[in-house]
């Protein structure tokens, strides 16, 4: 198991790297899967839509882009994650930074888990399994 933390062109958000790593790990355990190796790079909004047009070819914004390399039940990725989209997004949906930043972080080792979000079924879905996923974490131990 490896996860691991970086940033670029922003600075790295300030929680208990350890605790999150059992966090995660016990996420992804509880859907029956393994850890493998995962990284986390927190970026800026110019960044990410770099990456979103060179890779995906959206010409967006976004909070997250999850590159996938699960393989026979093992949970491996790069998840990329825009902290000011983070910010905004917290603004907008009257949660605390940190509460938005963690659902985030947990959004993509879903979707590396083989959770979609495609459709309003999906999202239902997925909105439970990161609901579900923060009740086991408490925030103010990790910040």
């Amino acid at each position: 198991m490896s996860i691991h933390f970086f940033h670029e062109d922003v600075s790295l958000p300030a929680f208990s790297q350890s605790k999150i790593i059992n966090w995660i790990d016990s996420c992804i355990k509880n859907e029956n899967m393994s850890t493998g190796n995962i990284n986390y790079i927190f970026v800026s909004d110019n960044y990410l839509l770099k990456i979103n047009k060179q890779y995906l070819g959206h010409d967006y914004y976004t909070d997250i882009i999850t590159f996938d390399y699960c393989k026979d039940g093992i949970v491996n990725g790069d998840i990329f994650l825009s902290i000011p989209r983070i910010t905004e997004n917290a603004k907008i949906f009257n949660q605390d930074f940190y509460t938005e930043l963690f659902r985030v972080m947990i959004h993509g080792i879903l979707h590396l888990i083989g959770f979609q979000d495609k459709t309003e079924a999906e999202k239902k879905q997925m909105r439970e399994k990161e609901e579900e996923a923060l009740k086991k974490l408490n925030i103010q131990e990790v910040v």
